[in-house]
């Protein structure tokens, strides 16, 4: 089938007594048995859910997965991809990664004996130089979060096949619509389901997809194991909005890059961040591994914080708030807010900056889009 039909098709029909055209909710925690040793397949909802099992098996279509296990947070998601290394392992990752996932592994994983080398990641040899001997695994993040800078995923993949690293790639930005890391070669693939698959900012949720056996039942276990599974609910949402998915990406996208070339010629934007413009750095690798170029974009405006908090005051149409892939666009300032848990060394190597604003571009009409921005640009 199809990807737009797969988005419609996969999970849905589990009800065999009504024939239910949506997945039924399940919101039994528990479940009986037949006998002492036989059940219907579920037992326990922490253990697994028909509702939450329907989300991972669409999920894993998309992305080209053998399973998927549906998490209650893009964060716990994260982690529970993070425990297929063990205390004493060194895991390679990108300089510019989302706040949080820096915060997890700087700061929490550490402390439980993990080690991270955070490079740029454009570049293939940094990547060659980082590996240890006790080097395991390379977590990609690509377009990266909110500078959008573009890794070279089949190129990274090829460096942890030679020296036998596992591969996990964070997908959230571009959802499998635009791009399917497992094609060209990863070996595990996160998102933060409250962004595009949802889509409609009502849920918070994770996944985390995997292409093997072994990597899957750890997963398993591990989701399991530390209760990290979400709730039916959730995962009946998720379901729901993953069925627009394509028509969503494809709006988004739409605005997302008349958005753009708008900033990039404005006399007070210094510079856009956006990997659908011709002049981004890696437009050529984008465009050879995306399907699209998705929705988010940043930018540095000229000057200093004083400038940005003027456009953070006064837009129209956008709304001041973190998270992103929603219907409704929104703009936030990664120096305090999804990036605040970043150290200030941290953010200015990764080259975030005062003046950088990013911007989860919805599905409104591009026009009104950019007379919001305009509105707030002439406030400078």
């Amino acid at each position: 089938m199809d990807f737009q039909t797969r988005c419609v098709h996969v999970g849905v029909n589990k009800d065999g007594t009504f024939n239910s055209c949506t997945t039924p909710i399940y919101t039994s925690s528990t479940f009986y048995w037949d006998n002492l040793t036989t059940h219907r397949g579920f037992d326990y909802t922490r253990s697994g859910n028909p509702t939450r099992r329907a989300l991972e098996e669409n999920i894993a279509s998309l992305e080209g997965g053998t399973d998927c296990r549906a998490t209650a947070t893009g964060m716990s998601a994260i982690h529970s991809a993070m425990f297929l290394f063990k205390p004493g392992d060194h895991i390679i990752t990108g300089h510019d990664i989302y706040g949080g996932t820096f915060r997890l592994f700087y700061s929490v994983l550490t402390e439980q004996g993990l080690e991270f080398s955070f490079v740029d990641m454009q570049d293939l040899d940094n990547v060659r130089k980082a590996i240890k001997p006790n080097t395991k695994g390379i977590w990609i993040e690509t377009p990266s979060n909110p500078l959008l800078r573009v890794v070279d995923i089949a190129g990274i993949c090829g460096i942890a096949k030679q020296a036998g690293l596992t591969t996990i790639a964070d997908n959230t930005f571009l959802s499998p619509y635009l791009q399917r890391p497992m094609e060209l070669g990863v070996d595990v693939v996160v998102h933060s389901t409250t962004k595009y698959l949802n889509g409609h900012s009502d849920v918070v949720g994770g996944a985390v997809v995997t292409r093997d056996k072994e990597r899957s039942e750890r997963v398993a276990y591990i989701v399991n194991a530390i209760g990290q599974g979400c709730s039916p609910f959730d995962a009946w949402l998720v379901l729901r909005g993953i069925k627009t998915l394509g028509p969503r990406m494809e709006a988004h996208q739409k605005g997302a890059i008349e958005l753009a070339r708008f900033l990039d010629k404005h006399p007070k934007v210094e510079r856009v961040y956006y990997p659908g413009l011709e002049t981004h750095p890696q437009h050529a690798l984008a465009k050879s591994q995306q399907k699209g170029f998705g929705a988010m974009l940043s930018f540095d405006v000229k000057g200093g914080r004083p400038e940005a908090e003027r456009v953070l005051n006064n837009l129209q149409l956008f709304q001041l708030a973190e998270s992103l892939g929603g219907v409704e666009s929104l703009v936030e300032y990664p120096e305090t807010m999804s990036h605040a848990s970043m150290t200030l060394e941290a953010r200015r190597a990764a080259g975030i900056s005062e003046r950088t604003i990013r911007v989860s571009v919805g599905i409104e009409h591009p026009a009104d889009l950019i007379a919001g921005m305009s509105h707030a640009l002439n406030k400078i």
